[in-house]
Formats: structure tokens, sequence, C-alpha cells
């Protein structure tokens, strides 16, 4: 496509695949260490929530420094320090003294470091990719996301039978420097406007103020958070109880991630006008083929279901960051996207909680039922209250305060000092 032969575009889709990768290679490794340590399931469960919590609780606040400071150099320096973090991790496995307790602490560390970088990530795409082209880019980036993490985990049993866990976490840190590498080379817009004179408080209020008066994208981002705390912990903990099968749950897995990509890759190609509504209603179509679920007995049929889901669920969050980086001013984006991803990562804590105690209470055919209508009840009151406010036919189009208008290319990356700059799951 037309976008990957600009050069800038390149090196950021290029860059974060290879360390999308690394992420997903590095979830893998940090559950199987947990377990080679303790034998214990809910170490492996504290190891992943350790890995969301800081996200959750910091994401929105650091967010602010992305819109008061130059973004791409908040990315690079958040690559370096995740760097210096998985080479203190190497040091402990080396020297045997990495236990429990030490893993919890450095993948905390790690997701609190990241916490700025996905909002950072998503912001500057405006200040590389004309505003009419932010769909089509959005699209190539999550294809990009997508098919890397999912390969990541692959690598991981590679790895440890000709290597070490070493080995796969020195692999984690090069995708960190191929990143910051990558961001480095990057040649960015200079930003209209300027918020770095505003303290972190009074600017986190203005990016909330921002925020709600753009109903349309309050609305998208919290069904999308809300959808998220009701399904993804049945694609995990429901498909477990559905398929009874290690290697059948794997393989469905993987079909659902192959859709994702695929879906991803058909939307780059589209043009949709109205993003928010395309974006709600995803989920009533995400909801209409999950609910079945619970009631197959064949492998086939199941994958099926999970094609459909998977092809929907790339629908419900590439036109809601395209919205947002249409909508939201640049000196306030990323905070608003921080507030969608602190949300998501709150969301993905709760959601195996909810499908489980849903399973427990109802059974597994009644919870999916369950869930996949409550999605459908969820876009369709979202869809009414875009109507409601309008949002519905005015949510492709740019907004007065967000538009980001075309812009001369600097000659080379921009300072700190010249203003705000403009990451996902999933």
């Amino acid at each position: 496509m037309s976008l990957l032969r600009d050069r800038d575009f390149l090196l950021l889709f290029a860059g974060q695949g290879v360390s999308r990768f690394g992420d997903g290679l590095y979830t893998a490794a940090t559950a199987w260490l947990a377990w080679s340590l303790t034998k214990d399931p809910t170490a492996v469960a504290l190891v992943s929530v350790s890995a969301f919590a800081p996200a959750f609780l910091a994401t929105f606040v650091v967010a602010s420094y992305a819109d008061r400071y130059d973004r791409r150099k908040l990315m690079i320096a958040t690559d370096l320090a995740r760097v210096a973090v998985v080479a203190v991790a190497v040091a402990l496995l080396s020297l045997g003294l990495l236990d429990l307790p030490l893993l919890v602490a450095t993948t905390a560390l790690l997701a609190l470091i990241g916490a700025p970088f996905a909002p950072a990530r998503n912001a500057i795409v405006p200040q590389i990719v004309p505003a009419d082209r932010l769909q089509q880019a959005n699209g190539l980036l999550q294809v990009a996301f997508r098919a890397a993490f999912f390969v990541g985990p692959l690598m991981l049993a590679p790895l440890l039978a000709y290597g070490s866990m070493k080995s796969a976490l020195v692999v984690n840190g090069l995708t960190f420097m191929a990143s910051a590498a990558a961001v480095a080379a990057i040649r960015v817009t200079r930003p209209s406007s300027t918020g770095g004179q505003a303290g972190l408080w009074s600017d986190l209020a203005a990016g909330l103020t921002a925020v709600r008066a753009a109903p349309d994208v309050l609305v998208v981002i919290v069904t999308f958070v809300l959808a998220l705390a009701l399904t993804n912990g049945f694609l995990t903990v429901g498909l477990v109880a559905v398929v009874g099968q290690g290697g059948q749950y794997g393989l469905l897995l993987g079909v659902a991630g192959v859709a994702e990509v695929v879906g991803a890759l058909l939307l780059a190609g589209l043009r949709i006008r109205g993003l928010a509504l395309a974006a709600v209603l995803a989920w009533a179509v995400l909801g209409i083929f999950r609910a079945p679920l619970g009631m197959v007995t064949s492998g086939a049929v199941a994958a099926v279901l999970l094609i459909a889901t998977g092809l929907a669920s790339a629908l419900t969050d590439i036109p809601l960051i395209a919205l947002v980086q249409q909508r939201i001013p640049s000196h306030h984006l990323a905070k608003a996207l921080g507030l969608w991803e602190a949300g998501v990562a709150g969301a993905l804590a709760v959601s195996p909680f909810v499908a489980s105690t849903a399973i427990t209470l109802a059974g597994v055919r009644d919870a999916f039922l369950l869930s996949g209508a409550a999605l459908v009840v969820l876009a369709v009151t979202a869809t009414l209250i875009l109507a409601r406010y309008g949002g519905a036919s005015r949510s492709g189009e740019v907004g007065s305060g967000g538009a980001q208008q075309p812009e001369q290319r600097s000659c080379g990356p921009v300072s700190a000092d010249a203003g705000p700059r403009p990451e996902s799951p999933a």
C-alpha cells in the first residue's frame, strides 16, 4: 500500500511490529518462568496481573507528559529504560536470584515504564500521516501489532530448545532497542499548538474536559471498555471450558488471532465515514457470533464463529483510534488515548473473573448466551446515545477542535521544546 512507501510511516510500522513481537515473546516467557519457579497457577496469574495493574493506574496520568513534551523522545526514552530493566532481569536470572517476587516486581516495573508508550505511539501517527489516511494507517499498524504479537509466543519453544530463558529475555531487550532506533529515525511534523506550560493536574483536567466535549468519543471509549470486560475472559476461560482439549484450544485461539489480522488488513483498504457508529455496532456483531459458542460441539463450527468474532474485533478498535485522532485536539490527544488504554488494562484485569463467575453461576452454555446478549444490548444502547448527540453522523468527520491540519514536514525530529506531539490490544 502507498503508506508503506512513506519512509516515516514505514519506520513506525516496522519498529512497532518488532516491538510487539517482543511483547508477545515476553508475555509467554514470563508466564512460563513463573510456572517454572513455582509450579503454581496462582503465580502465573499474579505475574499476569502485575503486567496490567500498573498500566491501569498510571497510563492516563503519564500520558499527560506525552502531550506536553516531545512524544518521539519520550518513546525512545521509554524503550531504552525497558532495555535496562530487561538487562537487570537477565543478570538476576544468570545469578540464580530471580524468584517470584522479583519477577512480579520486574514485570510491574516494565509495565509502569511502558505506560506512556502506547498513547504516545498512537498519538504520533497524525504527525506523520495526513488526516484523511488515519484509518488506513491505523489498520496497517494493527496488522503489524496483531501478527507480530501472535508470532512472539511461537518463538519461545525454539529459543528454550536451542538456548535458554535468558536467550528469550535478551531477544525481548533487542526488540526494544530496534523500536528505539526506528523511532529515532522518524521525522515528525511540528505541532500546531503548545501545552508544555500547563501543570500535570491542570493538564489532566483539561484533557478530561476535551473528551467530554466530544461525546461520540466518550461513548465509544466507554462502550469499548465495558464490552472488553464482558468478552475477553470468554476467549480464554470460557473457550477452555468449551473445547476441553489443550491442542484444540490453542488452534482456536490461533484461528481467532489470524481472523483479527485479516480484519485489520481489510479495514486498511476501506474508508469508513461513520467511525463511532461502526465501532459500537461491531460489538453487536461480535456478540451475535459469540453467544452460540457455548453450545457448539464441533471444532469446525467453533472455528467459524471465532473467525467471525475475530473479523468484528478488528472493527472495534481501528475506527476508535482514528476517531480519537480526528476529534481530540493535538495537545490532549495522548491523554484521550491514555484514558482508553487505562480502561483496556482495567477491563483485561477483571474480564477473566467476570467470565469465570458467569460460567460458575450459569454454566458454559448460558454464560456465553448472556455475554453475547449483553454485547448486543450495550451496542444498541451506545448507538441510541450517539444518535441523541448526533455523533453517529459527525464521527467520520474531523472535529473543529481536533482536526490535524496539513503541516510542513520538518527537516528532522522536533525538539521537546517545540510543543506537544499528537498504543493496543488487544
